[in-house]
């Protein structure tokens, strides 16, 4: 049954606009497939959702769009602003509504990472972020359940690994992820890296603080660092430890190295502030963040978003999601904007009671700090260009492949399938996916082949094919309310690696299952870098350097690296396991204390009966049949 948008219900919305109470909260917008498409926030609830259906020429086509499709309002009361500040941006992240303002997870851009989650953190650069989920619970939604702290994303990746090194140089703080000796500390330790993490050498919370000053570098803290250090260097100097105060000087110089070719000329120094501007067309946003502190430039931020937003609400979007993951002693006392914010009121309050000071938000107009607004937006542009040449590439050859494979449209999501394996052993499969022309690699899936009949010393990929194809689409046959044709996980191009032979397999499959008519499915083969169409004997005649061809040979390409890389750790795991799985009495889970207790088959070969039965799960009988294994009378 078809259910009415509010606006052609009118009796139905003015009875859930009454329902909403004229409190601080967050509302969710759904469609007639019970999907939320739009979260937002306000001070009054009900106020803000009515003024979303009153006849205006001031609501921009985006808005028009989204109420022609509202069948449902919800909402939730807050006690605070703040909470429904904090509480709209969880949600967002969780639901990831269409009309909402959504920042991309551009992989392009690198992040510091540091594991506070562990007793002895590690601090390392990665291009992931992993946000923990909404809570069920509101209060504890409100707060950040994930201790790992990031830090980012940086533009500049070099100079990040720079600060990084320099700062591993400084600081002795834990070098490797994995201890290199079981009973004893690496030549990191001997020269000075490491104070000995692998053999706790070190107490957790002497650990805890050098690692908080790393922490401080990457706030933005240094001068106040610096400070900090230079007091701890004078009182050890009193105290006539002079080896320390001259560990504690050559950290000094070398934190002051960090900025020294970093300066920003203002002419108040002593203020720290954010400053954040955009550049945009009808694709791109680019949007940069300068982090200024004491007058130097300690930080440069990027993000991205969809473009079909006011600027006003994206730079809303980018502070309060930016400022959620924030320590307080991070958050500067003034923010310079490019436009206007919506709701800077209520994220300007969310910031004040966050730091425990007043923040203020201003859209300098004149004189220094609208000069700075106008070189953060400078930098955007730059970053606009660059992608606007890369969308373009992608664009040619999206083109290009329409017009090899003669396809109505151009291919916005194409997915690549490829099998790996060691004449038929721990065979896997991989599937990438490409949209509008660039890696998805939030898409990207492994498969193991189940196949009985795929087994060592007998390959079969083209069985292995049909049953990978199989699985992937197995739930639009499984449930066939679920649409396909405008649906975003269904491909508009699938690519096989291979020739005739493995493109017949995957036709087959998806012939027997009805899904062959809404689906375009190609190969391509290494050798000649030939194109395969259903039902054709011949290739296409193309120039494998043409972009279209290039283009597959791209997701080709991955999809090999994919499962390869996949199939490779699968053989390196059997590997590992294989002296374990002969051992009577000791199965998957212990297996799996075992090897997390001492890293390696190695190091359990090595232990006594007392260190195995030390080992939660290990008994005394158990221990022995270990041991017995490993010396064997």
């Amino acid at each position: 049954m078809t259910i009415l948008p509010l606006v052609k219900n009118p009796e139905k919305l003015e009875s859930r606009l009454t329902e909403i109470p004229a409190q601080p909260g967050v509302y969710l917008m759904r469609d007639n497939s019970d999907r939320i498409i739009y979260i937002g926030k306000s001070r009054k609830l009900r106020s803000r959702v009515r003024s979303y259906f009153r006849d205006s020429t001031n609501k921009t086509e985006r808005i028009h769009k989204m109420v022609r499709q509202v069948t449902e309002i919800e909402f939730i009361v807050t006690d605070t602003e703040a909470e429904a500040l904090a509480l709209e941006a969880n949600l967002i992240k969780q639901h990831q509504p269409y009309f909402n303002v959504l920042l991309k997870d551009d992989k392009k851009y690198p992040y510091v990472c540091i594991t506070w989650s562990e007793n002895y953190p590690q601090i390392f650069i990665t291009r992931k972020r992993k946000l923990g989920k909404l809570k069920d619970n509101l209060k504890d939604s409100l707060k950040d359940n994930l201790k790992d702290k990031y830090y980012g994303p940086y533009t500049d990746s070099s100079l990040l690994r720079e600060v990084l090194h320099t700062c591993k140089r400084i600081f002795p703080i834990r070098q490797r992820q994995q201890p290199l000796f079981k009973d004893r500390p690496c030549l990191n330790y001997d020269i000075g890296r490491c104070p000995g993490v692998c053999q706790q050498l070190i107490s957790v919370q002497e650990y805890h603080k050098v690692v908080q000053k790393i922490a401080m570098v990457f706030q933005g803290r240094i001068e106040e660092l610096i400070e900090t250090l230079t007091a701890q260097m004078v009182a050890a100097s009193e105290e006539l430890n002079f080896e320390t105060a001259a560990k504690i000087r050559d950290q000094i110089i070398g934190l002051k190295s960090l900025t020294s070719h970093q300066k920003v000329s203002l002419p108040d120094d002593t203020i720290s502030r954010d400053a954040v501007a955009l550049a945009r067309d009808d694709r791109h946003t680019c949007i940069q963040l300068f982090q200024i502190r004491a007058g130097k430039l300690v930080g440069r931020l990027a993000f991205t978003a969809n473009a079909d937003h006011e600027p006003g609400e994206i730079l809303q979007r980018v502070l309060e999601e930016h400022y959620q993951i924030t320590e307080a002693v991070e958050i500067p006392l003034e923010i310079l904007v490019q436009y206007e914010l919506p709701d800077g009121d209520i994220l300007g309050n969310f910031l004040t009671e966050k730091k425990g000071r007043k923040v203020t938000i201003i859209a300098p107009q004149r004189q220094s700090k609208a000069e700075l607004i106008e070189m953060v937006e400078k930098n955007a542009k730059y970053e606009l260009e660059r992608m606007q040449r890369l969308s373009n590439s992608n664009q040619k050859s999206l083109e290009d492949l329409v017009d090899i494979l003669d396809l109505t449209e151009l291919p916005r999501r194409i997915e690549g399938y490829d099998i790996s394996h060691i004449q038929g052993s721990n065979a896997v499969g991989s599937q990438v996916v490409f949209i509008d022309g660039l890696p998805a690699k939030q898409y990207y899936r492994h498969y193991k082949i189940k196949n009985p009949d795929v087994t060592i010393g007998h390959s079969d990929d083209f069985a292995s094919l049909a049953e990978v194809i199989h699985r992937r689409f197995r739930k639009y046959i499984e449930d066939p309310k679920l649409t396909r044709i405008g649906n975003n996980d269904w491909p508009d191009l699938v690519m096989i690696d291979g020739g005739k032979g493995q493109l017949s397999s995957v036709i087959n499959i998806l012939s027997e299952m009805g899904l062959l008519a809404d689906l375009k499915v190609v190969s391509l083969a290494k050798k000649r870098e030939e194109i395969f169409l259903p039902g054709e004997s011949q290739p296409l005649e193309t120039d494998p350097e043409q972009p279209g061809v290039q283009l597959l040979r791209r997701l080709r390409d991955e999809a090999h690296r994919f499962a390869v890389t996949f199939h490779r750790q699968q053989r390196s795991e059997k590997f590992t396991r294989s002296h374990l799985d002969q051992i009577p009495g000791l199965g998957k889970h212990r297996q799996k204390l075992l090897l997390g207790h001492f890293r390696s088959v190695d190091y359990i070969r090595e232990a006594t009966l007392t260190q195995l039965m030390e080992v939660s799960g290990i008994g005394k009988k158990l221990a022995e049949e270990i041991y017995d294994y490993f010396h064997p009378q």
